[in-house]
């Protein structure tokens, strides 16, 4: 029974006691909007790059993807996409690196500063969501999104985009 308490309260403890307590200094994309979902949307636009996801620290799954929607650059991720709601501050980053968990270290997968762009915070942890990516923002720099828990620098889960 003390077993069971500790490991029900100890292990989730320990891992978000092994995650950065001070997040890193960020960049911010320029505020970028949202784009709604509007069913047939999809007619006009040319699919640039797409990944998987990859579960870093929590679970994390589905299909994301930048398409050029009337000159517009968005980032989709589609509706199997599903992470932990387990944590604070999620937002969707843009990252340089075409590997962020095998670049950072494990339990927490923490980002460094300057490796990536906040687009806007999460939005909802499943299903389809958009998130305009502003023209600022030289997408030949970056080679993944992630799903970042800024409180902590805890990478939730990652996709390499091809």
């Amino acid at each position: 029974m003390l077993l069971k308490r500790f490991l029900l309260l100890g292990v989730p403890l320990a891992l978000t006691a092994a995650c950065t307590s001070h997040p890193a200094a960020e960049v911010r994309a320029d505020s970028a909007p949202t784009t709604p979902l509007e069913a047939g949307s999809d007619a006009a636009s040319v699919t640039i790059k797409s990944g998987n996801f990859m579960s870093g620290e929590h679970p994390t799954s589905g299909i994301a993807k930048i398409f050029n929607n009337s000159g517009q650059l968005v980032l989709e991720l589609d509706q199997s996409f599903e992470t932990s709601p387990m944590g604070p501050d999620l937002v969707v980053v843009l990252h340089r690196s075409e590997n962020v968990l095998g670049s950072t270290t494990p339990p927490a997968f923490p980002l460094r500063e300057g490796d990536y762009v906040i687009l806007a915070e999460l939005q909802s942890f499943s299903g389809d969501q958009r998130y305009d990516i502003p023209a600022t923002v030289n997408l030949d720099e970056y080679r993944s999104v992630a799903i970042w828990c800024r409180r902590f620098n805890a990478t939730f889960g990652a996709a390499a985009l091809q």
